[in-house]
Parts: C-alpha cells; sequence; structure tokens
C-alpha cells in the first residue's frame, strides 16, 4: 500500500508542481496516475521512489516513511523510471546480478527469476551482451526485470508502455495484473489512456500538481470513455 499525504514539491519560490496531494493506494490494485504534460506525474513518482526530496507532506509505503526511514521504505518497492538508459557499460546479466546483489537475493533465487522473467520478456538469449546494443525496447524490459528482481510488494512505473512493441507491452500488462492479483500495489503513469482505461482497477487524474480527480475504472466504463472524462477534468480544472 502507498500512501501520498499533503505532498508538496516546489522548485520554483510560492509555485507547487505537486500540489497538496492526498491518495491512497490500495494493495492487489493497478491504478493509473493521469495527467497532462507538466502536471506532476513524474515529480510525484521521483518523490515517491526517494530521488527527489519532499517539500511538504510524506510518502509511506507499507505504513514506512519514504522521508524517515528510507532504506526500508526503498525494499519495499520496485521502480521502473520514464528512461531506461541505466549501466549501459554492462552486460544484462551483469546489471540484473547488481541488483539482486542490492536486495540481498540468494543465488538460487534470482537464477530462477532471471531466467522466468528474461524469458518472458524474450531477452533471455541477449543477457550476455551489453546494455549499450539494446534498443530503446529492450533496455524498458531489462530494467522491468530489475525492478521484479526482489519480488517487490510495490511496483512503481513512470511510462511503461513507452517504446515496447505490442507483444512486449501485452506481457507487461499481463504480468501488472498478475502482480496485483497476488495482493500487492500497481502504480504507473501513463499518456495512453486506452490502456489505463482497460487495465486499472482505479485512476487519478491531476493537474497543475493538484488532484483533480479519481475514481474507479468500471464506474467509468459504464459512464463515459476514459478519454472524454479526462477532457472534461483538465478544461473544469483550468477554469
Amino acid at each position: 500500500m502507498i500512501e501520498l499525504k499533503n505532498l508538496n514539491k516546489s522548485f520554483i519560490k510560492n509555485k507547487n508542481i505537486v500540489d497538496n496531494l492526498n491518495i491512497k493506494i490500495n494493495n492487489g490494485e493497478i491504478f493509473g496516475f493521469l495527467g497532462p504534460n507538466g502536471a506532476g506525474k513524474t515529480s510525484t513518482i521521483k518523490m515517491m521512489t526517494g530521488i527527489l526530496d519532499i517539500d511538504g507532506g510524506d510518502i509511506m509505503i507499507d505504513g514506512i516513511s519514504i522521508q524517515n526511514n528510507p532504506i526500508q521504505a526503498k525494499k519495499k518497492f520496485g521502480y521502473v523510471p520514464d528512461n531506461p538508459d541505466v549501466f549501459l557499460k554492462l552486460k544484462g546479466i551483469e546489471y540484473l546480478n547488481f541488483i539482486a546483489d542490492i536486495y540481498n537475493i540468494s543465488s538460487g533465487v534470482r537464477e530462477k527469476r532471471i531466467e522466468r522473467l528474461s524469458k518472458r520478456f524474450e531477452l533471455y538469449d541477449v543477457l550476455y551482451e551489453k546494455i549499450q546494443s539494446y534498443s530503446h525496447g529492450m533496455r524498458k524490459k531489462i530494467v522491468d526485470i530489475a525492478s521484479l528482481i526482489h519480488d517487490p510488494q510495490n511496483w512503481i512505473l513512470d511510462e511503461p508502455m513507452t517504446g515496447l512493441d505490442p507483444k512486449s507491452s501485452l506481457e507487461l500488462k499481463k504480468i501488472m495484473r498478475e502482480e496485483a492479483d497476488k495482493g500487492k500495489t500497481v502504480f504507473f503513469s501513463t499518456h495512453v489512456l486506452e490502456v489505463a482505461e482497460r487495465i486499472c482497477d482505479r485512476v487519478a487524474i491531476i493537474n497543475k500538481g493538484k488532484l483533480a480527480y479519481i475514481g474507479n475504472s468500471k464506474e467509468i466504463r459504464n459512464n463515459v470513455s476514459l478519454e472524454e472524462l479526462f477532457m472534461e477534468v483538465i478544461e473544469e480544472s483550468d477554469k
């Protein structure tokens, strides 16, 4: 479970890019985090993962404050950044073992997970090649695998579908559903509203750093399309 409590972030004096954000993401759900460019989505995610400092409020990861106990909180989630260009000089297998070492994953466990996940993402045959030789989509997939290597209770993904081919995108969506069905929390941002409408249990829409809407995806589908709702919410919050 992830809780954003009165969350604030400012890069310019007296102007919040994230403005008093309050959201609770439950175990066992896929939660879509939506908003136009510059709405504060990535800044929020970077605070959730400890990359950016929090200017006000707090974030709780399974009841642990990312501010007060960052190491313990970071053990509770896996993170997929929007930019997959990480450790390019390492081979895929070296990168995955490095991440497994950070989380103290035993040799036997990591070998099984690496084999299973790399085969699902069709990277098994290139694990001994350097990441710099990978395509953008392949780099996204190696980061996806790394984020799951320690079997986290919470999975945080920033624009995870970008750059993936249709088959890989479908596989990722299947894994997201599987993780949620295990009682885990899946939180992801996306610009692809059709994807959010199809796979999310709940969605939140932010605009100018503020929460403009939060609701159940099934209820949305019974009334309007997510695209129509998104445009209505953004237009209303711009007034």
